[in-house]
């Protein structure tokens, strides 16, 4: 069987058993705190599980993409070196939702595999919670008994809380599990050792492919298990392990998941795949490198394509470490100095189509953004080897000596707080560092390395730190959204939290009934009062989502919490979203009008002050471009369209009437569409928006950026922040015409200034270079001969940094093994220069690196440089004589 087919054999297998086949969630996580990425296939059901939200099907299946590099469930670093885990991967999943239980999932999955796939049942072992004493868990005997129906009690095994207690985290769904593994060893392998010794012991050969996890509890903050209000069933089989059984692999990377990528990068590489490779031989880092290009390229394209773009912080650094990961391996080992990672993308959503068709309608703006990362990221390795030589060169004198090793001979350390500038500024790996510093006869000091890094994570921990306290709940009962038709509702609170973070206090509530929108879909969450009858004021500060509930956040509890309420959304802050929310939907429109359909939107804000629409476009959109799309969205305002909003449509009804969807959302089974003009803007949307256009007033770009690879930005003002800015920008234009006379042509007047004082510039410069050249003979008589070295130490008045490293280097010229230091007032501010010719370097030792380290001390200062020139500024002027006395003491 292929991939394709064991993965359709699935899926009709359990549609066969009643179950409702779902399409898989984006693999980037909106509306959890909690997490990231899709880590495994429950995560678009956890609201269901938690009782937040009703199941729409009590019997579910889907093959869900799902990525594992980032917290408790983290194997990245294992990916590549072994042979069975992953970034990205697939999880074929099963799910009831309070309908069977343990019984039903225990019969389908061993009829599956023994029946459909045809597996040797002798090669299967499964695994049942053993129980915990100290949670008071028994032993899941009925999980053992159904087993027993099928496997013999020697392939029972019995696992503790680590293996067979499944939890999504610190809190949250869990429940007992039992794991079916499956031994892949030769006969003669098994015959001389039982798989049963092997299971959960990390062989490579018996490894795990399917887990049913029973939902039965809720992990409270303090710790304790709390009985959900329904038992669901939980089920995922890794889908890449379940192929390499299936089609009888070694490996998972052998199977036709990943070896059409593999034998691509081995063709363009120009270097042979050896599976069989071990850690020592020869090819043995040529075959980890094509198993690291082969897995991450799919991470990377399935995060972008879901609206996640390589960034600096939080899922967009993630994306781009991995990504770097990658770029660093074919660097290092399949020596790809220009970019190749890129040219996987095609291939890969070729792979995909029909299965997850969001990256093929993608593929060329994915592949622009990985070719944009990788050019980058090249750059930074050239600019990391660069640094990594000028921190050799200068600070190897100072480096820690380990004392005689074994062989008689001295140990260098390269500092670990230089490798961790290297890692964590730069962006170059640990293991090329290490590398370099061995072909130059030197260690890293690794136990400085982790001590800079252990630093850095205590930081990060300490900033983001949040202790969120278990729901208390008032009433069962859901929350009903009412902000489309009305900004204040009676309500009463249902349930509450207490959270913690950054030292500040503050509490979420949960109401039956709330016109406040939570924060979703670029659009911020609203702000308001919640008024009680006692005449209390509790603020509302801000209101998200969270796993289906709408939670406002306050600063602290009513007295009285469960009186009735009056829920009061800040409408002035209310109308000026609006305006900017229904703006962007104009906007959009008319970016496809003027630059083409291939405009898509991804990314936005909207707030009340302004907004911001991140969006598909490969050039920077011309000043022409920009007026044209504005005068086209004010037309539309001027026209003021009504909204026509639709509420509850079905989702391919709604697809099927050209409505326009994003990538990377994941939609329900009914949509709410919004539509200003049936031939001009109609979206999915789930935020507020004005009655009709006129009220958004005016509409004006500010602004027009690059984000990433083949994205810009735009940013714009509406209403009054719009009437706001041309008024500025009106009034500016009379302060300069009242500054320039009040000129006919403004900008020719401005032109002729410039001109002017271009002029005048190169004049003065012109004066200072002939000042520094006159110098330069004065100051060449004044040199001192010290042990074979021309020594000069003199105060000058230059009046910048150019002009003094512009004397020093033509002193250079003309005077033989010299060490010169300078010193001036620039700006009201000491500053230092060294300059030392280059055989003093090599062969006195002399550095002007650690010499202006040294000098700068003097002037309360700081600097750096090359070991024949550098600069120092500070803070003490009172210290630059003290700097030409001390100067000579590294001669003398």
């Amino acid at each position: 069987m292929t991939a394709n087919q064991i993965r359709q054999a699935f899926l009709d297998f359990f549609a066969s058993k009643g179950h409702t086949i779902v399409p898989s969630a984006p693999i980037v996580v909106k509306n959890d705190p909690t997490l990231m990425f899709t880590n495994a296939g429950m995560n678009q059901f956890k609201d269901i599980f938690l009782g937040e939200a009703p199941a729409k099907s009590p019997r579910v299946a889907d093959t869900q993409r799902c990525l594992r590099v980032s917290g408790k469930h983290n194997d990245l670093e294992e990916v590549g070196i072994d042979t069975y885990h992953h970034t990205m991967f697939e999880m074929l999943g099963n799910w009831s939702f309070g309908d069977y239980f343990k019984k039903e999932a225990i019969e389908w999955s061993w009829e599956l595999l023994t029946e459909v796939y045809k597996i040797d049942k002798s090669r299967l072992y499964v695994t049942i919670f053993e129980g915990d004493d100290k949670e008071g868990l028994p032993k899941d005997q009925e999980a053992f008994d159904f087993w027993k129906a099928f496997v013999p009690e020697d392939h029972i095994l019995l696992g503790n809380k680590k293996d067979n207690f499944w939890e999504m985290g610190e809190t949250g769904p869990c429940g007992p599990c039992s794991e079916i593994h499956y031994d892949n060893r030769t006969d003669a392998e098994r015959a001389k050792v039982s798989g049963a010794t092997l299971v959960n012991a990390d062989d490579p050969q018996v490894i795990e492919i399917w887990n049913n996890v029973f939902m039965q509890f809720n992990r409270l903050k303090n710790g304790s298990l709390q009985p959900l209000p329904a038992q669901h069933v939980d089920t995922g089989m890794g889908f890449e392990r379940l192929v390499r059984v299936i089609q009888g692999k070694q490996s998972n990377y052998d199977s036709d998941v990943f070896s059409p990528m593999i034998e691509f990068i081995a063709q363009k590489s120009g270097k042979p795949y050896n599976a069989a490779a071990l850690p020592g031989d020869a090819d043995w880092n040529t075959a980890v490198a094509m198993r690291v290009l082969a897995d991450h390229i799919r991470a990377v394209s399935f995060t972008i394509a879901d609206g996640q773009l390589p960034s600096n912080n939080k899922a967009g650094y993630v994306i781009r470490r991995i990504l770097r990961r990658a770029v660093r391996y074919s660097y290092q080992y399949l020596e790809f100095k220009e970019p190749f990672l890129n040219q996987l993308v095609p291939l890969l959503a070729d792979q995909f189509k029909g299965v997850f068709d969001e990256l093929y309608n993608q593929k060329d703006f994915v592949q622009k953004v990985v070719l944009e990362e990788e050019n980058s990221f090249l750059r930074t390795l050239e600019q990391g080897i660069k640094k990594f030589d000028e921190y050799f060169e200068s600070v190897n004198q100072s480096w820690i000596r380990t004392g005689p090793s074994i062989g008689g001979d001295i140990e260098l350390l390269f500092p670990g707080d230089r490798t961790f500038e290297l890692s964590d500024t730069y962006g170059f790996p640990l293991d090329l560092t290490e590398l370099m510093a061995r072909e130059k006869g030197a260690k890293v000091d690794l136990v400085g390395y982790e001590a800079a890094l252990q630093a850095q994570k205590t930081r990060s921990r300490a900033a983001s730190a949040v202790d969120t306290g278990d729901w208390v709940t008032l009433k069962d009962e859901d929350t009903v959204f009412t902000g489309y038709d009305e900004t204040e509702s009676i309500a009463h609170v249902t349930k509450y939290r207490k959270v913690t973070a950054k030292g500040k206090e503050q509490y979420q509530l949960v109401l039956d009934k709330t016109p406040f929108y939570a924060e979703s879909g670029g659009q911020v969450g609203d702000t308001g009062e919640l008024v009680f009858p006692d005449g209390e004021v509790v603020y509302v500060t801000d209101t998200k989502k969270e796993n289906g509930l709408i939670v406002h956040y306050v600063d602290k509890l009513p007295e009285d919490i469960d009186d009735a309420l009056t829920a009061i959304v800040d409408k002035e802050r209310r109308n000026n979203i609006m305006n900017n929310h229904s703006a962007t939907h104009l906007l959009h429109a008319a970016m496809k009008q003027v630059l083409g359909t291939h405009v898509n939107q991804k990314g936005s804000l909207v707030n009340a002050d302004y907004l911001r629409f991140d969006f598909s476009h490969f050039a920077k959109v011309t000043e022409e471009e920009l007026a044209e799309i504005e005068a086209i969205v004010n037309e539309k305002v001027r026209e003021n369209i009504a909204l026509n909003e639709q509420r509850n449509v079905p989702y391919d009804v709604a697809i099927t009437s050209g409505v326009t969807a994003l990538f990377g959302e994941k939609y329900g089974d009914f949509v709410r569409v919004i539509t200003f003009d049936e031939t001009f803007s109609k979206e999915l949307c789930g935020g507020t928006h004005v009655k009709a256009t006129g009220a958004i007033g005016y509409f004006k770009i500010i602004a027009e950026s690059a984000v990433a690879a083949g994205v810009r930005r735009i940013e714009a003002i509406t209403g009054l922040g719009a009437e706001k800015y041309i008024n500025e920008q009106t009034r500016l234009v009379y302060q300069v015409k009242e500054l320039l006379k009040n000129p006919k042509d403004i900008a020719k007047s401005i032109e002729g200034l410039l001109e002017e004082n271009a002029r005048l510039k190169k004049e003065i410069e012109k004066g200072i270079l002939e000042k520094s050249s006159g110098l330069k003979d004065e100051l060449a008589k004044t040199a001192e001969a010290i042990s074979g070295v021309n020594f000069i130490a003199q105060k000058v008045e230059l009046p910048n940094a150019d002009a003094i490293k512009n004397l020093a280097y033509n002193l250079k010229d003309i005077v033989p093994n010299l060490y010169l230091v300078l010193t001036a007032v620039i700006d009201g501010k000491p500053n230092i220069t060294v300059m030392i010719a280059e055989n003093l370097v090599k062969e006195k030792g002399l550095n002007a690196g650690n010499i202006i380290r040294e000098l700068a001390k003097e002037i309360q200062g700081g600097g750096g440089g090359q070991p024949f020139f550098a600069t120092a500024g500070g803070k003490d002027i009172n210290g630059l004589p003290a700097v030409l006395e001390k100067a000579k003491g590294f001669i003398a």
